[in-house]
């Protein structure tokens, strides 16, 4: 069994928090210093032309609670004066290019030092959303350049910038010079701040979510609970930002396989995003989202379906038409069609991700690299294996372009085209690729990464196919040996790391030891999915294949 490596969404939380408001029905409307609210819209037709009728009330925050809480939260985010709030307003809503565009305007007509560093520091977060990663660093930079000079060395505002400046370098997978600047934030909080400040809360949940890509688990964990403590002190019991820390508490336990535990952590951070919150907030899309990826890795697919098409229907309610984050749960629903094996309504999923991507960012942003590569994906569960190598190659080429040369989205790609490779029964090709991808994840990842054990799992793949079994046998063992560091004891890939080792055994015509693994794997399948999961039913077969040659 190969390893293929598809794209999941989710949303790690900055310094800044993205809240955007912007409601399709039933949306307030603020003119000339009166508010409306919107409470039925007809469509009618006449002669070929259309036009609406809309039903109006007059309201006011004094008597509209929800105005009321809406209000409030927006003087807390939109910060700054004049043009820059509503820079700050076209960015959270997700219109980078009419925000870079109102910056740059901002930027040529600064007149001091101080709005040239916010313009550039806005320019930078834009450039970060749009995937722009070296251009992002460049503004950062330019930014923190002028504060250095005019502020004193522990000034939060300096933090501000390291703490950006790492997220960048998290995105490129560069995570040591990510952690290098987050740490730099964290130690210029402990000084300026008290120990129990919000911020101080961001900068170790940033600590914790490049651990987590590093795939040190427990070292994510400890970063996320700091953070969580912090803001159980800090805050009000539902402040969103206590939401934030058990969705990235929730990331990791997914990541590490302990799926009742991650959905435990995202149901208490949709609870409380639902009472801080408006009904259509896109942060209950992203819980949502989360649960959905939960039981997507259970197997459970149908809730996993069900809850990412309620992220959707928020998204649609409350984003722009072209919104990333709608692209981002397209996908997911896509993921979930093609583990199913309903292909055709994956891809069609997949390309209306594509569509909007096309659409809302730049050609060479990772996120269409993303959108190729799980077409690529659906084409090579269906065999149309020219097609799958199209697009895995299509996603590679903007890979080279938009990350450094050894980002880990590189190595999933080559891990993806091995896979087609090796399918096609191409075998120099495929292991070619294959090793291409463990050489990138041996510089860039933790020895004990969980995808140096994939690696090894599918170099192993191509070995038994090639039917040496000794080198096979050798590069499985090493895949279960990191696998049984990095992943808690009944985590499913450990199942297929047992399931490997013992086909090649049964091949080998050592039947005792193929079963004992084949076993180990089906226990460990049997605690970690549901009783109908497909994996269950093909460990089963191959103990039986096993038995009757014995």
């Amino acid at each position: 069994m190969n390893i293929d490596r598809s794209i999941t969404s989710s949303s790690p939380f900055a310094r800044i928090n993205q809240y955007s408001y912007f409601k399709k029905e039933n949306e307030i409307l603020f003119s000339m210093h009166t508010v409306f609210r919107v409470h039925q819209i007809e469509e009618k037709e006449h002669d070929g032309i259309k036009f609406w009728r809309v039903k109006l009330t007059l309201t006011n925050a004094n008597d509209d609670q929800q105005l009321s809480t809406l209000m409030k939260r927006i003087r807390q985010e939109i910060t700054g004066t004049g043009w820059q709030k509503m820079g700050k307003l076209l960015w959270k809503l997700g219109e980078n290019h009419k925000a870079e565009e109102l910056y740059n305007m901002l930027l040529n007509e600064a007149s001091n030092e101080n709005d040239e560093s916010y313009c550039y520091h806005y320019l930078g977060m834009i450039k970060n959303d749009l995937g722009q990663y070296n251009e992002a660093i460049e503004f950062y930079q330019k930014s923190l350049d002028i504060k250095e000079k005019t502020l004193p060395p522990n000034h939060p505002d300096l933090a501000s910038s390291y703490n950006n400046i790492g997220l960048v370098y998290k995105n490129m997978g560069e995570y040591s010079k990510a952690l290098t600047y987050y740490e730099k934030d964290l130690e210029i909080g402990l000084k300026a701040l008290p120990p129990n400040h919000p911020d101080l809360a961001t900068s170790y949940n940033n600590i914790g979510n490049v651990y987590k890509d590093m795939g040190e688990y427990s070292k994510a964990l400890s970063s996320h609970e700091r953070s969580l403590e912090i803001r159980k002190i800090a805050l009000p019991p539902n402040h969103p930002d206590l939401a934030a820390s058990y969705l990235n508490i929730g990331l990791v336990y997914n990541n590490m396989g302990e799926y009742s535990k991650a959905l435990s952590s995202y149901e208490r951070s949709l609870e409380i995003w639902k009472i801080a919150l408006p009904s259509n907030h896109p942060n209950l899309a992203a819980s949502y989202n989360n649960i959905g990826m939960v039981y997507d890795n259970m197997g459970e697919y149908s809730k996993a379906l069900s809850s990412y098409e309620r992220s959707l229907e928020i998204q649609k309610i409350a984003l722009p038409p072209h919104h990333p984050d709608l692209a981002s749960s397209y996908n997911n629903i896509g993921n979930v069609y093609a583990k199913m094996g309903e292909y055709s309504k994956a891809l069609s999923s997949y390309e209306r991700s594509l569509e909007i991507r096309k659409i809302a960012l730049p050609p060479n942003h990772p996120h269409l690299a993303s959108s190729y590569n799980n077409i690529g994906s659906v084409y090579y569960n269906m065999g149309e294996y020219s097609k799958a190598l199209s697009s895995y190659e299509r996603s590679l080429e903007i890979k080279k372009i938009a990350l450094p040369p050894n980002h880990p989205d590189l190595a999933q790609s080559y891990n993806n085209i091995g896979n087609v490779y090796n399918n096609m029964g191409e075998y120099s090709k495929a292991l070619s690729s294959y090793e291409r991808s463990l050489d990138i994840d041996k510089k860039v990842l933790p020895p004990n990464h969980p995808d140096l054990a994939s690696d090894y799992n599918n170099i192993g793949e191509v070995y038994r196919n090639m039917g040496e079994y000794s080198k096979a046998l050798s590069s499985y063992e090493r895949s279960l040996e990191i696998f049984k560091i990095a992943l808690p004891p009944n985590h499913p890939s450990l199942a297929t790391s047992y399931n490997n080792i013992g086909m090649v055994c049964d091949e080998m015509g050592e039947y005792s030891k193929a079963l004992s693994f084949l076993q180990k794997g089906l226990d460990i399948r049997q605690k970690s999915l549901p009783p109908n999961h497909p994996d269950i039913a093909q460990s089963k077969s191959n103990i039986e294949d096993v038995k009757k040659k014995m």
